[in-house]
């Protein structure tokens, strides 16, 4: 029997493994404009917001405000809007696939589910945290510039009345201030991973994102409503605050309701994240394409 083999390709050696499917998933998420033109979005809502606010920051904070100053928070301010965007990049990555059709054709090369969920999650993971990061110590750095010459108000008399021009300003050696920049970036990427999560469960982009915004932005909102003595027992457990204790050198909250310490409240988050991505895995795993 002669065996026919193509001109000019290598033979097979053994079945597909992990570092294939991560050279496929590395492809596909960086040829599609979509997630291009999202990342840059991120960095633009994120570093922009943050620029604009701490450049309000430097000319409008009033005396009475300095006791609950946060130099870093201040300074990432974007934080809070750039998640509603990385979350859109989260739940593309995966539901797209469903909607183009294209989960067939990469469960086709690659049957092992396990594998191809694996590689995707780790792929994303490593493009979220360095956007992420990019954001956080960008938006930093352009905020102590603003906060080097910050304009004190004195806002209680009939006008508004400087009172001096301090230097407000902090600096990565600082106590806690590296951990509070690379918090940022890690807040903003477990937000990314949350809703990658949920697309695994629900397998549709719009409810992936909206699902997100809705763990991340809307629970934040709605505990505001709740009487205080709900608000006690609840407030730590809401995503936002939870995982937003990191990314600041001093507490969310009001200054009577307990809150988990930085790490603690980031790990609240992070299990958020990670509940919705096994339970993914899983389907994942079992549905049908």
């Amino acid at each position: 029997m002669t065996t026919l083999t193509a001109v000019g390709l290598p033979p097979a050696k053994g079945r597909s493994g992990f570092r294939g499917a991560l050279r496929s998933e590395w492809t596909k998420i960086r040829s599609v404009r979509s997630t291009i033109y999202t990342l840059l979005a991120t960095a633009l809502v994120t570093i922009g917001i943050s620029t604009l606010f701490a450049w309000g920051q430097s000319g409008h904070t009033g005396r009475e405000d300095l006791a609950t100053f946060d130099p870093v928070r201040d300074a990432m301010f974007g934080i809070v809007f750039g998640q509603l965007v990385i979350v859109v990049i989260g739940a593309m990555t995966l539901s797209s696939e469903y909607s183009t059709g294209m989960i067939r054709t990469s469960l086709t090369s690659m049957p092992r589910r396990g594998v191809v969920y694996g590689a995707k999650l780790l792929v994303f993971t490593l493009v979220a945290l360095i956007t992420g990061l990019f954001c956080s110590f960008t938006s930093f750095f352009i905020g102590q510039s603003f906060f080097t010459s910050v304009h004190v108000h004195d806002f209680r008399g009939p006008t508004r009345e400087t009172v001096a021009v301090v230097d407000l300003s902090t600096s990565l050696d600082k106590p806690h201030v590296l951990q509070a920049v690379v918090g940022g970036g890690l807040y903003l990427a477990v937000s990314a991973l949350l809703a990658f999560g949920f697309a695994a469960l629900l397998r549709h982009t719009a409810g992936a994102i909206t699902a997100a915004i809705a763990a991340l932005f809307v629970t934040f909102i709605m505990v505001q409503f709740l009487p205080h003595d709900w608000a006690v027992k609840v407030d730590k457990w809401v995503p936002f605050f939870a995982g937003g204790q990191l990314w600041g050198i001093r507490k969310l909250g009001g200054e009577d309701i307990p809150m988990f310490s930085a790490w603690t409240g980031f790990a609240v988050f992070a299990g958020y994240a990670a509940v919705a991505i096994i339970a993914g895995a899983v389907l994942f795993r079992k549905r049908d394409a």
